[in-house]
């Protein structure tokens, strides 16, 4: 039985960027996950050892976020891999990481990159 983890609008202060501004004043950035996995055991035994914790997921994603990137992709590399590594059922994993607000010459909500790996 295929399962779908969605973790949505995670937010994180970050110091992600090519900018020496970005590095020092940070910016917000949002990530989204998507897991899928195998996970009928858990549907059956009602225990939490039997799925992919959603707040452990959340913590490895904020460990990732607090290590500074260049870039977007490098970002979204790292946790695609720690998520994978962490969590062998995992059959597909997508990331989206969205930088609010981008130093770009006039107004843009965000610039964001996903990136989807399959085990």
């Amino acid at each position: 039985m295929k399962t779908t983890i969605e973790l949505t609008n995670m937010r994180f202060y970050a110091y992600h960027g090519v900018l020496p501004q970005e590095r020092e004043t940070g910016n917000v950035f949002i990530v989204n996950i998507t897991l899928e996995a195998d996970l009928a055991a858990a549907c059956e035994s009602d225990d939490v050892y039997d799925t992919i914790n959603y707040a452990n997921v959340f913590s490895l994603v904020k460990k990732e976020m607090e290590q500074p990137s260049n870039l977007l992709e490098h970002v979204a590399g790292r946790i695609i891999e720690s998520l994978i590594a962490e969590f062998p059922q995992i059959s597909i994993v997508r990331v989206s990481v969205a930088k609010m607000n981008p130093p770009v010459d006039g107004e843009m909500e965000k610039a964001a990159i996903v990136l989807t790996a399959t085990r």
